[in-house]
């Protein structure tokens, strides 16, 4: 996820580190997402996992990105890190008997959605991948907002599945960035990007 124009990076690139932490992440909420494992253990137990992988990983991610000059990167993994810790506190805080303001969450989750419709577009030059990565975390949001505007139940399920498709690409892209180098070959598909920047000059 570096700029075209990125300069030689000063560490390795740990795009994959950030990938598979959010997939560990993401399989820690898809049982919540679900409706099950609801108790006070399983609330506090996802949320170490939200606390450790989601934001510790995301956050070596980001400032290893920004370190590499890799400004989109480096903004999603970081941004992303913050949004764990948040998730981390909502978890612990329903597993001691109180509810996070529902009004101040959806006010929020309206902000996060323009940020990554913006990141979708812009992932769009890289990868037709990391496109559809956005575009999933798009549909998350969305039927997050949704339900709580009234929406039905049945967007819990979108949203659970929006999780599941979440850690599935996020493996998948790692394991292309660390497998297909090793093997030689794209083992792991990674297309190209969706869009074509516009000749400058």
């Amino acid at each position: 996820m570096s700029s075209p124009a990125a300069v030689s990076p000063r560490i390795a690139d740990p795009t994959p580190i950030g990938l598979i932490c959010l997939a560990i992440g993401c399989a820690a909420l898809v049982p919540i997402a679900f409706g099950y494992s609801l108790t006070p253990a399983g609330l506090q137990t996802a949320a170490v996992f939200c606390l450790l992988f989601g934001a510790g990983g995301q956050l070596v991610a980001g400032l290893g990105s920004l370190l590499n000059h890799n400004v989109y990167g480096g903004t999603l993994f970081t941004s992303f890190a913050f949004n764990w810790v948040v998730n981390w506190w909502a978890l612990d805080s329903l597993a001691r008997g109180v509810v996070p303001d529902a009004g101040i969450v959806v006010a929020v989750d309206v902000c996060f959605l323009v940020i990554f419709l913006a990141f979708t577009y812009g992932f769009g030059f890289f990868s037709k991948l990391l496109m559809l990565f956005l575009l999933d975390i798009d549909l998350l949001y969305l039927a997050r907002i949704a339900r709580h505007f009234g929406g039905g139940d049945w967007l819990g399920v979108v949203i659970g599945l929006c999780t599941v498709a979440l850690a599935a690409i996020s493996l998948w892209i790692a394991f292309a960035l660390l497998i297909n180098p090793v093997a030689g070959r794209a083992i792991f598909a990674f297309p190209g990007p969706a869009f074509t920047p516009r000749a400058r000059g």
